[in-house]
């Protein structure tokens, strides 16, 4: 699956994955969600975001997840 509306520039955010070219980083709308920021909050916070935007986000980040093997042990 594509994510049209991710983008990673290098010369925009440190390559850090963006919503659309926007300054939003995927991070931030995620780490809203996780603070229980309803779907509307985040909108009417970042009024260039649209629905659509935030679910990919999400898509995003959980495939991002399958991508790399994460331990949750502490080093000894």
């Amino acid at each position: 699956m594509g994510y049209e509306r991710i983008t990673v520039d290098p010369d925009q955010m440190n390559g850090v994955p963006c919503i659309r070219g926007l300054r939003i980083p995927v991070k931030t709308v995620i780490g809203m969600l996780a603070e229980r920021m309803s779907k509307e909050q985040i909108l009417e916070a970042y009024p260039d975001l649209e629905q659509e935007d935030i679910k990919q986000a999400l898509r995003f980040s959980s495939d991002m997840l399958d991508e790399h093997e994460i331990s949750l042990e502490k080093p000894a």
